[in-house]
């Protein structure tokens, strides 16, 4: 199955009440240990892929490749998503020129005028190339990939301005951060996500920093209208742990050294088992079927 937009899916996620997970990737094993889930479960799946990430993995268009082969050669059948996470404004374009199936647009660190001057743009080019585009509205807090955000909470009536430009899906402040929770974390603030719905209406609405958010916070922000939500911490925790343990085990190959293979398989295993959890959390388990 060829990489699609993330609108229908999204679309159909707000309609049924659960949400889409967006798992970012960083290198091969990530790619295939998440697309291999997303088939298992038959769940639709977007692969985020920060800046960072995308130089790491030698470019954008050497990130498209890969995951288009992996669709034909894993025979994937479940839609999914290849997006662009936290983009800048040059960045965007690159990876729409790249072959990337959805792009976001990062403009909530410029002033409300030059980021609705900026999306609306890009709204123009994704529509004319069947793109899915994702903006934001009240930075999140924490850093992921040099990327810092305050973590206020976004104002309902700009909210409103960026998604009548058109956007697919909006990205809103609403007190989530960026990896792990500090133990005073003050908790989503539901009051801002119910005014954002009000005023955005059927526009589905993105959760990012979905790593340690209780469950019952999760299940509350996708009653109120949360279709989208964002996972990467955990994946990066889970692989970390799992190819720790494998190595302090001493499993190498008779004082030869590690086989790359083996020794990413443990942290590849625990991504699917990560991924697993989430898609049945979110409740998008199914869903392609």
């Amino acid at each position: 199955m060829a990489l699609v937009s993330a609108k229908e899916m999204l679309t159909k996620a707000k309609a049924g009440k659960y949400a889409v997970g967006q798992f970012n990737i960083n290198n091969l094993e990530w790619t295939k240990a998440i697309l291999l889930t997303a088939e298992e479960l038959k769940s639709p799946v977007i692969l985020g892929v920060s800046e960072g990430a995308g130089k790491y993995m030698c470019g954008y268009k050497t990130v498209v490749g890969m995951v288009n082969g992996m669709l034909e050669e894993l025979k994937i059948t479940v839609p999914v998503a290849l997006h662009l996470d936290h983009g800048s404004y040059e960045g965007a374009k690159a990876c729409i020129e790249a072959g990337f199936s959805s792009i976001m647009f990062d403009g909530s660190h410029y002033p409300i005028a030059e980021n609705v001057e900026k999306t609306k743009e890009l709204v123009g080019i994704c529509k004319d190339k069947g793109l899915s585009l994702e903006a934001e509205v009240g930075s999140i807090g924490g850093e992921e990939d040099g990327v810092i955000g305050a973590g206020e909470c976004a104002d309902p009536d700009e909210c409103k301005m960026i998604a009548d430009l058109g956007v697919t899906m909006l990205a809103a402040g609403i007190g989530n951060i960026h990896g792990k929770y500090p133990a005073n974390w003050a908790g989503l603030s539901f009051e801002t996500l119910d005014a954002i719905q009000q005023k955005t209406g059927d526009m589905p609405l993105v959760l990012h920093g979905g790593t340690g958010i209780p469950e019952d916070m999760i299940k509350k922000a996708i009653s109120l209208g949360v279709a989208k939500i964002n996972v990467n911490t955990e994946c990066q925790l889970s692989f970390a742990d799992a190819t720790r343990k494998y190595i302090e085990a001493g499993k190498d190959l008779e004082g030869k050294g590690f086989d790359p293979r083996k020794l990413l398989a443990p942290g590849t295993e625990a991504i699917k088992a990560t991924v697993k959890e989430k898609m049945e959390l979110f409740g998008s388990v199914g869903k392609a079927e």
